[in-house]
């Protein structure tokens, strides 16, 4: 139940009984939660086995030895001498007569046309969509290029380029001819798999001619197109429909060694190249089984919705975490807001949703309209998570509240695709502070540290991983020089993350922002969010950024940008409100050099503001990477506001 006096969360008798972490601590010998903390640390061979045991993980050959550091401890290698195909520890439970009818993807449309798998058939689809794969010529370790919409073809094709041995390689589904090929080319893609089209806001959108000019600029030997009803198969292009085979009455998934590549991500970087993130089989499936039991506190049978697209790590996340659980992934293709801001609590209501992820962008959204927003029954919700971006006190308390009814809690989560889940996340054994984390991730050696990597409590520093961990990325594609630079080599040993953090006395961490968003203002270096989320509070504010611009005379300058709602958008004096609001809250040196109302800002497609490319467009500074950028309208606005 939620305080009302502090908004921290605390969790009832029962909510402490039933969780996963409660039947795991026996098994380590931990009598309390700090106790089982560290013994993850200290002791991450026996912690792992006791994981993987507990999560009936299968493996087609044993590991011999836990950990491997003979290429360098930033190059280590995980469950040494075994062999596995992750897919496996979900097809198991198809495998299970009790288990095999029970609803392992359900998918709803944007017009609400419902389709769904059992276990079952799941795996049937899988086995016969990778032998077609196979019979055209694919193979173990190809990377496959794959852009599809949320959906029951979306997770068939992932799962089965991963049974049959091949890299997958997703694709946001905002990306333009550019960064496709880009990174078709740079890890040398062998096939690519596309959706000709999706439909958001009623309106079909048009892919089919973004994949046809990305074959014609770098053509892959396979060229798959999940096609509409009646489209008609383009020259040189295979129908998705008709991969699928008989598979042969034994196949099963291809055993791969632990060190084997399963996905490469690649993130956008500020030079406009893009990094290629490698994660294997024994890294990224297990991390995000081990946080799905942890932080999510997943069971059997459990109904898990977190939209995001598929391109993104979320993606993949959902279904490795969900499935190798035995739960059900919900899949939703559209706009969440359409036709209107109940479609997320209809939906809930409609598959009695236990576990409900959204970014915090969307809880401002929901927040901004309460009361369609939770026009639906959400009784069923036992879980939240949020994560993505720094989300202010304010709003983690208001969905905290009305999603979660002040009984459910909200698990806040933070990490990224270089460390395949996450670094720092709630939960739910342990009183959750708003806007916060209660705890490190179990099994990662977490640290709040200064420029000289000395710890730190109480005072914003540096997120930092002291030892090597089970499911960070093995290295960057073809470019182990730029991974060592970017993680290990700005405090020499220890893997800096790029986050600004301040971990308190209870062990309870609070993200600032991205270190490369550091403001650096009267000698004091601030994360943005220590601004935003006290503009925030500020009644008309819906949602905020802050950036800093270099100045001759004072080295930065604070400039907020400001979307309003209701009649502060039409308020004259209303940008001088909230500089002496932030003057008021945050200090005399930390008051706005200058507040800009604008109608939007630079987002990726989840909603997260791109600060890079906002500071970019008011300083007229070179772009750098757009492929992430969802809303190109918005750079002119924000040069509009660099010239008033």
């Amino acid at each position: 139940m939620i305080d009302s006096q502090t908004e921290i969360w605390y969790p009832s008798a029962d909510q402490i009984a039933d969780a996963n972490i409660t039947r795991l601590m026996p098994k380590v010998g931990a009598s309390t939660y700090e106790d089982f903390l560290k013994y993850s640390i200290e002791q991450p061979e026996l912690y792992w086995k006791a994981i993987l045991e507990f999560c009936d993980v299968q493996w087609t050959k044993p590991y011999e030895h836990f950990a491997d550091y003979s290429q360098g401890r930033e190059f280590a290698r995980w469950f040494v001498g075994g062999e596995l195909n992750w897919t496996e520890t979900i097809f198991k439970w198809a495998r299970d007569p009790k288990w095999a009818n029970r609803p392992a993807v359900v998918a709803e449309d944007e017009a609400g046309a419902v389709t769904s798998l059992s276990y079952s058939e799941l795996h049937e689809r899988v086995r016969a969509f990778a032998a077609g794969l196979e019979k055209l010529g694919l193979q173990r370790g190809d990377r496959v290029g794959y852009l599809m919409e949320p959906g029951v073809e979306a997770v068939v094709t992932m799962i089965a380029i991963s049974y049959m041995g091949a890299v997958v390689m997703p694709l946001f589904s905002g990306f333009g001819v550019d960064p496709i090929v880009a990174r078709l080319s740079a890890c040398q893609a062998k096939a690519l798999i596309m959706t000709s089209g999706f439909v958001r806001r009623g309106k079909r959108l048009d892919t089919l001619q973004t994949a046809l000019q990305a074959q014609a600029a770098h053509p892959v030997d396979l060229f798959i197109l999940k096609l509409a009803p009646g489209e008609a198969v383009p020259p040189g292009a295979i129908d998705w429909s008709s991969i699928a085979v008989r598979p042969a009455p034994d196949s099963r998934s291809t055993p791969m060694q632990t060190h084997e590549p399963v996905m490469v991500f690649f993130t956008s970087g500020t030079t406009g190249k893009p990094k290629g993130t490698v994660h294997t089989h024994g890294g990224f499936p297990l991390k995000v089984l081990h946080d799905g039991i942890i932080n999510f506190d997943i069971k059997p049978g459990d109904m898990f919705f977190w939209p995001a697209d598929m391109g993104w790590v979320a993606g993949a996340l959902i279904i490795t975490a969900t499935m190798m659980r035995g739960a059900t992934m919900l899949c939703y293709s559209g706009a969440p807001d359409f036709p209107n801001w109940s479609r997320m609590a209809q939906l809930i209501e409609r598959h009695k949703v236990t576990h409900f992820g959204t970014a915090p962008t969307m809880i401002r959204g929901f927040s901004a309209n309460a009361q369609m927003a939770t026009a639906g029954d959400l009784s069923s919700v036992r879980l939240m998570i949020t994560g993505g971006e720094v989300i202010d006190p304010e709003h983690f308390a208001w969905h905290a509240r009305h999603f979660g009814r002040g009984i459910a809690p909200l698990i806040n989560f933070s990490g990224g695709t270089e460390v395949s889940s996450g670094l720092v996340g709630s939960v739910i054994i342990k009183p959750i502070p708003p806007g916060g984390f209660n705890s490190s991730c179990p099994g990662i050696d977490v640290d709040v540290c200064d420029a000289q990597g000395r710890s730190i409590v109480n005072e914003v520093g540096e997120l930092v991983i002291r030892e090597p961990f089970v499911g960070m990325t093995r290295s960057f594609w073809n470019d182990d020089e730029r991974y060592l630079d970017t993680y290990w080599r700005t405090i020499d040993g220890i893997w800096v993350h790029g986050d600004l953090a301040l971990r308190n006395e209870k062990g309870e961490f609070f993200l600032r922002g991205r270190s490369d968003d550091t403001l650096k203002l009267a000698g004091k270096r601030v994360g943005p969010a220590e601004i935003e989320n006290v503009l925030m509070e500020l009644d008309g504010v819906i949602e905020c950024a802050a950036i800093g611009v270099d100045d001759a005379a004072k080295g930065q300058l604070l400039v907020v940008f400001v979307i309003a709602g209701g009649a502060a958008a039409d308020r004259p004096g209303f940008t001088d409100e909230v500089a002496h609001y932030a003057e008021q809250r945050l200090g005399r040196a930390l008051r706005p050099a200058r507040v800009h109302i604008v109608t939007e800002m630079p987002k990726t497609r989840t909603a997260k503001i791109m600060r890079r490319v906002l500071r970019g467009a008011y300083c007229g500074l070179p772009p750098g990477d757009l492929s992430s950028l969802d809303n190109p309208s918005s750079l002119e606005v924000i040069r509009q506001a660099a010239r008033q």
